[in-house]
């Protein structure tokens, strides 16, 4: 996995011990709770809706996580329907004592813009979110 121009950094944090294992690797859970906010982060600049997940594909780590390693999430859009984005996040770790980066895993992930109602809406359309939490 290297960066490229097209990728964004969209999530940047440190693994903490709350967040690993008894042997101080992060759980796969946790990386994967991030990798669907940095999803959204992607799919949100497409529309300001509701932006939910459609599908995660094949996750397969290549290297642990360690306590105190920055992960950051790129992403970048593969690819763009009328109601859907479809995104790829690479995640990579930079090691607490070396400042090494170590590519950690990647996926591509559907997101689907809906409306009130939970149907599938064009993200083109106009807002249907006018702050957090509130939907129009």
């Amino acid at each position: 996995m290297t960066q490229d121009e097209t990728q964004r950094l969209a999530l940047r944090v440190v693994a903490m011990p709350r967040d690993t294992n008894q042997y101080g690797t992060i759980f796969g859970g946790v990386i994967l709770s991030y990798i669907d906010q940095a999803g959204f982060v992607e799919a949100r600049r497409y529309g300001c809706h509701r932006w939910v997940t459609a599908a995660i594909n094949k996750v397969e780590f290549q290297a642990p996580v360690n306590v105190g390693d920055v992960i950051c999430f790129y992403t970048s859009t593969n690819r763009t329907g009328r109601t859907s984005v479809t995104v790829q996040i690479d995640v990579v770790a930079e090691r607490y004592m070396t400042g090494e980066s170590v590519d950690v895993t990647s996926a591509d992930m559907t997101l689907v813009a809906v409306g009130p109602d939970g149907k599938p809406i064009p993200f083109d359309t106009p807002p249907t979110v006018i702050e957090p939490g509130v939907v129009i």
